[in-house]
């Protein structure tokens, strides 16, 4: 009795791996990496079509990426997230038993539409606008580091922008002078708007 167990679990085992490779080996795996012009690619939802039906759903990680197990055959696919542009790939050939890559070649950019506009000034202590100035945008990350994401030189008025999706997050606006300690002020970005920041530069000592 005890042989006949085991001997009946032998071959469930046996079944459901030669079963899954049967499987992988009549389908194909699509893979690819979606970048985003500014904030973060994770979370873009992947739709697979033939034609204009939809045949699967997937959604990328943190770094962009995604995958997706299909039948051979010729698809689109269609990759949205809000504050984002709608993106499009079509004429996707899977083939079984292949992984078809499509490298990281789709940058999805921002949606004017429905983007947050960080806008700032740099101003000396007496009030005047220091234009050429270095400004640099970072990210609070979880652990209370800060990521730098972009920079810019103010204008000839003193002023700068920045454009961000607009998921909820908190950023760092940080002016580096040439000379003297850097100043920043942090802004908390919760929706498509326009969040404004005014820097000074500390007195002359």
């Amino acid at each position: 009795m005890r042989f006949n167990r085991f001997a009946f679990g032998l071959s469930a085992i046996l079944f459901v791996a030669l079963t899954g490779a049967s499987q992988d080996r009549a389908t194909g795996m699509l893979k690819g990496k979606v970048r985003a012009e500014s904030g973060s690619a994770g979370g873009v939802t992947v739709v697979v079509r033939r034609g204009d039906q939809e045949v699967r759903r997937s959604e990328t990680d943190k770094n962009g990426e995604f995958s997706v197990r299909l039948a051979p055959g010729i698809y689109g696919l269609t990759f949205r997230k809000p504050g984002l542009s709608v993106g499009t790939i079509e004429n996707v050939e899977v083939k079984a038993g292949k992984t078809r890559s499509l490298g990281d070649r789709l940058v999805l950019t921002i949606d004017e539409g429905s983007i947050a506009f960080i806008r700032g000034s740099v101003f000396t202590a007496e009030g005047r606008s220091v234009p050429n100035a270095k400004i640099e945008l970072g990210r609070l990350l979880e652990d209370g580091s800060v990521k730098k994401i972009d920079g810019r030189i103010t204008n000839e008025t003193g002023s700068f922008v920045f454009r961000l999706s607009p998921e909820v997050g908190k950023y760092r606006i940080t002016l580096k002078p040439q000379d003297g300690p850097a100043v920043s002020k942090d802004v908390e970005i919760d929706g498509a708007a326009v969040y404004r920041v005014a820097l000074s530069l500390p007195p002359r000592s």
